[in-house]
């Protein structure tokens, strides 16, 4: 039986519906003081339609557009909650048209949400570092934060190989 739009979600369920791990959401709450989701007896998260919006607008910032959390917090300090979470339906309206119309004719996807072998590298190029220093300009939290996403593009392009 399918929830009605408006109720509330726990974290394994928003977590498969927009294609996030559940501890990369725990995370975002930590980084985003916008997501609130309700926490009953045990700690248990409920997410508000609302929320779910506004972590698929942080979701569609960080992964197809390649913010990092800074850039997102910016993005909500200066645009506000409002246009991010706007983006969050939006992505939500149409997520298999969008890949499904990106297809090419021969059968690649080329959608910006699908990992690529080079922003992979990139982005393990960048955590690295400098070649001549040694040093990443990442640290910390975004460090991890960006190492898993790095595993979660990775993971994604294996699927589609093992797919195909």
């Amino acid at each position: 039986m399918d929830k009605s739009p408006e109720a509330f979600r726990t974290i394994s369920e928003v977590s498969s519906e927009i294609d996030v791990p559940a501890h990369v959401l725990r995370f975002w709450e930590s980084r985003f003081n916008q997501i609130r989701p309700v926490k009953r007896g045990g700690g248990r998260r409920y997410y508000r339609p609302e929320d779910v919006k506004l972590l698929r607008g942080i979701r569609d910032l960080l992964y197809t557009d390649g913010l990092t959390i800074k850039g997102v917090q910016k993005v909500l300090r200066e645009q506000g909650v409002k246009r991010v979470s706007a983006r969050g339906a939006a992505a939500e309206d149409s997520p298999a048209p969008v890949a499904e119309a990106a297809r090419t004719s021969n059968g690649h996807d080329t959608s910006p949400a699908t990992p690529r072998p080079a922003q992979a590298a990139e982005t393990v190029s960048r955590l690295r570092g400098d070649a001549t220093s040694g040093r990443s300009s990442v640290r910390g939290p975004e460090r991890i934060e960006a190492l898993r996403d790095v595993i979660h593009r990775l993971e994604r392009l294996r699927d589609r190989i093992r797919e195909d």
